[in-house]
């Protein structure tokens, strides 16, 4: 009888339990890491296209003022050039001063970055403590 009893499966320990206990927080934590790597090779791709866009539209955009700013320069006379240059720039400083004031607001504007990682550590918390 004592033979059947040592081949019997028993009960899980505390070390048992423990270690199970800790192999699902390292799961937990890997997959979190995993999250928050994914999120921050994504943002990078994201700026990485931004800035490059950016710029690209900022070559053709600049070539196109002053394209446009000599054709109309041209276009009003020998009496009106001078004040035509001067509106021209008057208008490009005023439009230059409020995309700066938009990408200023922009900057001060809180970055989502992370947001999906720390919402999935609230529910962990969450569901931890109760």
């Amino acid at each position: 009888m004592e033979d059947r009893q040592r081949g019997a499966a028993r009960p899980p320990g505390l070390l048992d339990t423990l270690r199970r206990l800790a192999g699902s927080a390292v799961a937990l934590l890997q997959t979190r890491a995993q999250l928050l790597a994914t999120e921050i090779d994504e943002e990078r791709t994201r700026v990485v296209r931004l800035l490059l866009l950016s710029v690209i539209a900022g070559f053709f955009l600049t070539i196109g003022v002053v394209t446009l700013t000599i054709f109309v320069i041209l276009l009003a006379g020998d009496a009106h050039r001078l004040l035509v240059a001067g509106l021209l720039t008057a208008l490009y400083l005023g439009i230059g001063a409020a995309v700066a004031l938009n990408a200023r607001e922009l900057a001060k504007a809180r970055s989502k970055l992370f947001s999906a990682s720390l919402a999935e550590l609230r529910k962990d918390r969450d569901e931890l403590a109760s």
